[in-house]
């Protein structure tokens, strides 16, 4: 049998956006990820669901496999010609014992390559803003393991010289050992008062940074509550903090957001919030997918093709997305719209029509469907056929209005919602984590979390409330909700910048209650 190809791929030190471009390849393609501990769990998303996903995380005092055992399972995996992505925290060949896998791959000629990552040494100094070289400041660094502890006697490592090269140290895996490193660097002539910082998490959200001195950087972790993973960063360059300090000043940063949406329009309100700071915690209280039946979707696009003068109007990306769909089933495409006018509703839903060629004609100032009516209220509506796709449950007020206007409206279901499985668990463990912010992004997420909270919903007391738009607010306070912030751009780069305003003292872009 061909043999397979093993990549042996550093995942970065834990903000899954350090991952490589190569790396991210190399995932696309696997039919088995191995993986270690201290990985987002994101990354591991980028292989195809049909990947095989082996966890051999270790952390002090147990491990899922030994190293040997973890060499024996690439060697196996690779001889039975599988395409084998061995995902490694930081750099494989940093403190990572790629180098041991590699051996053991080209000893049994299995072929392998591998992927260099970002390792923590380097990106979470970075991101505490440390740089660990520094013009005038620091022209060497020394990365060292700290999982040797100097004062047992038996350390392979040369403190004495470590402590006097007058550059950056840099300790990574040496939290339990950092009183007795620090003890042996100032015993072999360092200075007590030399900088010093710990980052534990670094580029996580959760990262923590704490500074000090040689002689009592030890001692100040320890009354911070930093633990493992750590990394120690000792030198002048650590002064630079209070000047360049920069991942954890962010706006919304140490802040848990909840993110109501369904997980297929996540990505871009998580992403948003991870640039201001927040940890994203994902929480789809609805999942959108396609109805068990077409029948009334279609019937609707067919006899609707042929009238003149009609309007197509959408509401979200996500009934363009169905309809076009359905329009290809048919065997049908953009020169369906031939003749119709086409609305769509806030930005999002104009570029998602746009991405198939379609030029909205219409685009309302504001996505609140009263203020919609209100802009359509001068055109001339009598009997003009107004079509309108979009949720199985969605709300009726611009059916409603367009009606009162004289117009033949048929609003028919294009997709469905529906709640995620096993959706109450993870709600009552994310929020007796803690919950800074829940965000709504519509009416449906407000009543699907409500539900699925169900007698648990006074768990909400203790978070303040975010909303896309006033509809999605009234929604919350019908149900008893305070509403702390609207976002005054409808959409999901305002509701960002209403809690970046809310919690950075701004006042644009966001709205009280």
């Amino acid at each position: 049998m061909k043999p397979g190809k093993v990549y042996l791929v550093g995942a970065g030190p834990g903000d899954p956006g350090l991952l490589t471009v190569k790396g991210a390849q190399a995932l696309s393609g696997a039919q088995v990820v191995v993986y270690d501990r201290l990985l987002d769990p994101a990354l591991l998303a980028l292989a195809p669901e049909s990947a095989e996903r082996v966890f051999v995380g270790k952390e002090r005092g147990r491990q899922a496999l030994t190293q040997a055992e973890i060499n024996q399972l690439l060697v196996a995996e690779g001889v039975d010609g599988k395409t084998v992505v061995r995902l490694k925290g930081g750099d494989p060949f940093v403190f990572g014992r790629g180098g041991e896998e590699a051996q053991a791959l080209a000893e049994a000629r299995v072929p392998f390559e591998v992927v260099p990552g970002v390792t923590s040494a380097v990106a979470a100094a970075a991101y505490a803003g440390i740089p660990v070289t520094h013009r005038g400041v620091s022209t060497a660094v020394t990365i060292v393991t700290g999982s040797e502890d100097p004062s047992k006697g038996e350390t392979t490592t040369d403190w004495g010289a470590l402590a006097k090269t007058g550059g950056t140290l840099v300790t990574l895996m040496g939290w339990a050992a950092l009183p007795g490193i620090a003890a042996t660097l100032q015993a072999h002539g360092m200075s007590g008062d030399t900088p010093a910082a710990l980052v534990q998490w670094g580029t996580w959200s959760r990262q923590r940074t704490v500074t000090g001195t040689l002689a009592d950087i030890a001692e100040r972790g320890k009354a911070a509550g930093i633990g493992a993973p750590v990394i120690a960063i000792i030198g002048e360059v650590a002064r630079l903090r209070e000047e360049i300090g920069w991942f954890d000043r962010r706006p919304l940063w140490g802040k848990r957001v909840l993110v109501t949406r369904s997980r297929t329009q996540a990505s871009r309100l998580i992403e948003l919030l991870g640039d201001l700071g927040a940890e994203a915690v994902e929480l789809p209280s609805i999942e959108i997918g396609p109805l068990d039946n077409y029948g009334e979707l279609d019937q609707a696009l067919v006899s609707a093709a042929d009238v003149s003068g009609r309007w197509m109007i959408f509401a979200s990306v996500n009934s363009v997305e169905y309809v076009w769909e359905r329009l290809r089933a048919l065997g049908k495409d953009a020169r369906y719209f031939a003749g119709a006018t086409v609305g769509a509703i806030g930005p999002a839903t104009a570029r998602a029509l746009r991405e198939r060629g379609i030029e909205p004609d219409f685009i309302p100032k504001r996505s609140v469907s009263e203020e919609v009516i209100a802009e359509l209220s001068g055109l001339e509506w009598d009997g003009r056929l107004a079509l309108l796709p979009g949720s199985a449950i969605g709300r009726d007020a611009l059916a409603a209005g367009l009606a009162t206007l004289g117009a033949d409206v048929r609003r028919v279901p294009a997709y469905q919602n529906t709640r995620p499985e096993g959706i109450e668990e993870r709600a009552r463990a994310a929020f007796e984590r803690g919950i800074d912010v829940v965000t709504f992004t519509s009416s449906s997420t407000v009543r699907n979390l409500l539900d699925i909270l169900g007698a648990d919903r006074h768990l909400l007391g203790s978070s303040a409330i975010a909303c896309i738009g006033p509809i999605t607010a009234a929604t919350a306070e019908e149900m008893g909700l305070t509403v702390d912030i609207i976002a005054a751009e409808h959409n999901v780069e305002g509701l960002a910048a209403a809690l970046a305003g809310r919690f950075s003292g701004g006042q644009a872009a966001a709205s009280t209650g």
